[in-house]
């Protein structure tokens, strides 16, 4: 019986490491990117992303620009961070192409 449940938690523990993902969306504001120069940055939030404590200004990262594309996503590395501090700490990636 201990074997069988040992083996059933093993597989979900597994399954659970190997189905997860990353999630991520897209904002278009105005016509979308019409360039390829991109600015990237992280944005840093408390308790599972619960309280943000710097979140960044994709109006300034656009640089004047009123057609870009806002792309933000919890990518691997910020997963593993997350991970690493037990989800005290989880940052975000957002990057303004236009």
């Amino acid at each position: 019986m201990i074997k069988k449940t040992m083996r059933l938690f093993t597989i979900a523990f597994t399954a659970s490491i190997l189905l997860t993902s990353c999630y991520s969306y897209t904002s278009v504001v105005g016509a979308g990117a019409k360039g390829n120069t991109e600015v990237t940055k992280w944005n840093h939030y408390l308790i599972g992303g619960l309280a943000p404590v710097g979140v960044s200004d994709t109006k300034e990262m656009a640089n004047g620009s009123e057609d870009y594309t806002i792309f933000t996503r919890h990518s691997f590395v910020n997963g593993l961070v997350n991970a690493i501090t037990f989800g005290l700490y989880t940052p975000t990636t957002t990057t303004v192409k236009y």
